[in-house]
């Protein structure tokens, strides 16, 4: 997550939705930028406010993504750094696995797309979460929940309602290889991700 005070934003990064973009660029336009002490990069709205009550009163944003699509890119993510792991060497070589113990399980024992939708999403609570639970507490909600899919067009709407510059430049962290997510699914796989992100889809009107 990143709050600016200055512009009275609350960022809440929900895991592969292009949240380390909208991360790099309010670290670029906000001066004040930080992260709540004591809070994990990617804590839910309830954590955060939690942790300091006072940023219930500003603008709460998010970024969504299509499920079936975000899963496969968070699978093609760990796989992409077992691929920079130098032959021979422990995948704690590589600092994206060191003190990440998820991406660890998920190279080890889940290299297979298929058991990453239905063991992972069984096994692994963090892989069930709906998206849309990152984003609500009692008695509030985020106020902005841009997607994925028009992250820029609805960033610039954020950057005007906070008197910020709009987000240029490329994205980070993403998949330099544009794939069809609905080729990866098998019918039981797209079903299981549809049951178990049945909010996601109730709430943004996602479709497969």
């Amino acid at each position: 997550m990143i709050v600016s005070d200055a512009a009275g934003l609350l960022f809440v990064h929900v895991q592969k939705t292009g949240g380390v973009s909208v991360e790099r660029w309010l670290q670029e336009v906000a001066p004040d930028a930080r992260r709540v002490p004591g809070c994990d990069r990617h804590a839910g709205l309830r954590a955060i406010l939690a942790a300091e009550p006072a940023l219930t009163d500003h603008l709460v944003v998010g970024v969504v993504r299509n499920p079936w699509a975000r899963l496969l890119s968070w699978h093609r993510m760990v796989r992409r750094w077992v691929s920079w792991v130098p032959e021979g060497e422990p995948l704690e070589s590589l600092e994206n696995f060191r003190g990440n113990a998820f991406a660890r399980r998920v190279a080890l024992e889940l290299p297979d797309f298929e058991d990453f939708v239905m063991r992972g999403t069984t096994e692994i609570p963090r892989l069930r979460r709906p998206q849309v639970a990152y984003l609500e507490a009692p008695g509030r909600r985020a106020d902005v929940v841009a997607r994925q899919e028009t992250l820029d067009d609805d960033l610039r709407v954020v950057a005007a309602r906070c008197g910020l510059p709009p987000r240029t430049g490329e994205r980070w962290n993403a998949d330099d290889e544009r794939v069809d997510h609905r080729r990866a699914y098998t019918p039981a796989m797209r079903d299981r991700v549809g049951e178990v992100f049945a909010r996601d889809v109730a709430t943004f009107g996602y479709e497969f």
